[in-house]
């Protein structure tokens, strides 16, 4: 790499590439530094790269290393690239690695357009695993056992959300986990991706949810950006860079039968995430892998302890990634907009009003603490009106029901095969039939009576432990 005086005097593509699409920047407000870096990729070799850039002189200094340093390497190659090798290589002070970091933030960012716009083209290769990273431990975990397996191992991390009114460092999808999972992935020695895909998210997953909140259901985003957004994009990824696998750090497992794959609940009961993986096309499993299904938490953070990783004891969150420090409800007020926002009744199933709410979307079905209402016998949220905005109580025993319906409903195998149904995540399974309705919907009818069966939810069938079905709880009949 030439010194630090070198980029400065002659920067290596200033200028070029100035309007090329795959291109990605960092910086602004409030440092005053701005760096953009493109990109043009033919095949798995970069072969031409450009910057430009405004702010200190060590940001172009950077720039222009980074772009020296990519330009007819491979793909790959380029993506191994990190700040550390920038802020070295060009004797940067710790005062000025920033400006290292911005510009590996704009070319990871170039590096992701090109990939997630198709222009990468990767000969395949049978032991190449791309492995999606959030920069937590399972996904660390699940990296490592596939280098450890002897895999040339690729990361991915998607970047689906941005707001300044969440905490970045506890999701797994913003800004700041992008950068802590590629710094974690370079430091195992391993390339890294990332493909920005908030647009999509913003429009099929964030808005959706509000939708569905404002219709008064209770929606599961998870399963939704499982199902539609995420594996389809780090699927196509994996196709563009040869790998013959995608791996992620989910608590599952893959059954087979005479038909195919399913989706199998992972071995630890308080670790399984088959129900999050439910809306899955089957057609997918075989090019997926859950390397950590057969594992206990424990044994995860243990492997990980092993092989060095410093995420070893890092804390998990358990809020939606784009409520991460927000909240539910705070989020629900900041963007669902005036619709989720009008105070209403809260009435009993005779029409009695009892009491007022601040927004109809602030209650769940089966809730019973936090309605405000001085009555000699507890009462439990049996229904969100959101057409009339009312909220309906009951005594806890007008919560049970012995049918479901569902909608948007779909059978991996036989009706007849459906053993039990799980009515939220981690709830125990229940005994139930499925009847096909003469319009082709489906109607569950549950041994026993379930409690606060909430409309939006997933409805996850179940033969034994395998998946083979789903559906969205729709409103009572």
């Amino acid at each position: 790499m030439r010194s630090f005086a070198e980029h400065l005097d002659t920067p290596a593509g200033r200028g070029d590439l100035a309007n090329h699409p795959h291109s990605g920047a960092a910086g602004g407000a409030p440092c005053g530094d701005l760096v953009r870096i493109a990109v043009r990729v033919d095949g798995d070799r970069v072969t031409e790269a450009g910057f430009d850039a405004e702010g200190c002189g060590a940001v172009t200094a950077a720039a222009s290393a980074i772009v020296e340093s990519i330009e007819g390497e491979s793909f790959l190659s380029a993506c191994r690239l990190n700040a550390g090798e920038v802020a070295s290589g060009l004797g940067l002070t710790p005062p000025k690695r920033h400006a290292a970091e911005l510009a590996a933030d704009a070319l990871h960012r170039a590096l992701g357009a090109a990939a997630k716009q198709q222009a990468v083209s990767v000969e395949p290769s049978e032991r190449r695993t791309l492995v999606a990273m959030s920069g937590g431990v399972d996904s660390a975990a699940a990296a490592q056992l596939a280098l450890d397996a002897g895999d040339e191992v690729v990361a991915v991390t998607l970047e689906l959300w941005s707001d300044p009114g969440t905490d970045g460092e506890l999701s797994c999808c913003s800004p700041q986990a992008v950068r802590g999972a590629r710094e974690l992935a370079h430091r195992m020695g391993i390339p890294h991706v990332t493909l920005d895909l908030r647009k999509r998210f913003r429009t099929e997953v964030v808005d959706r949810f509000l939708d569905g909140y404002a219709a008064g259901r209770t929606p599961n985003p998870c399963v939704r950006c499982n199902g539609e957004v995420r594996f389809d994009a780090m699927l196509e990824l994996a196709g563009a860079l040869g790998a013959a696998r995608l791996a992620t750090g989910h608590y599952a497992r893959i059954a087979r039968d005479d038909r195919g794959p399913l989706i199998r609940a992972a071995a630890d009961p308080r670790k399984d995430q088959s129900y999050m993986l439910a809306r899955l096309d089957p057609a997918l499993l075989d090019r997926l892998s859950f390397p950590l299904g057969g594992l206990t938490k424990d044994a995860v953070r243990a492997l990980a302890r092993d092989a060095g990783l410093p995420v070893a004891d890092k804390r998990e969150s358990q809020d939606l990634c784009f409520v991460a420090g927000l909240g539910g409800r705070a989020f629900l007020q900041r963007h669902g907009g005036p619709r989720l926002r009008t105070p209403g009744e809260i009435v009993d199933r005779q029409g009695n009003v009892l009491g007022r709410h601040e927004g109809q979307h602030n209650y769940t079905v089966g809730q019973r603490r936090g309605l405000g209402l001085a009555t000699p016998e507890p009462l439990y949220v049996l229904e969100r009106d959101a057409e009339s905005n009312r909220v309906v109580v009951g005594p806890r025993e007008a919560l049970a029901t012995k049918r479901v319906l569902l909608e948007d409903a779909t059978l991996h195998r036989d009706p007849g095969e459906v053993e039990t149904v799980r009515l939220r995540y981690h709830a125990e399974p229940l005994a139930c039939r499925v009847h096909v309705q003469e319009d082709g919907a489906l109607e569950l009818e549950l041994d026993e009576a379930a409690n606060g069966v909430a409309p939006g939810q997933l409805a996850c069938l179940m033969r034994q432990d395998q998946v083979v079905g789903e559906g969205t709880i729709g409103e009572p009949g």
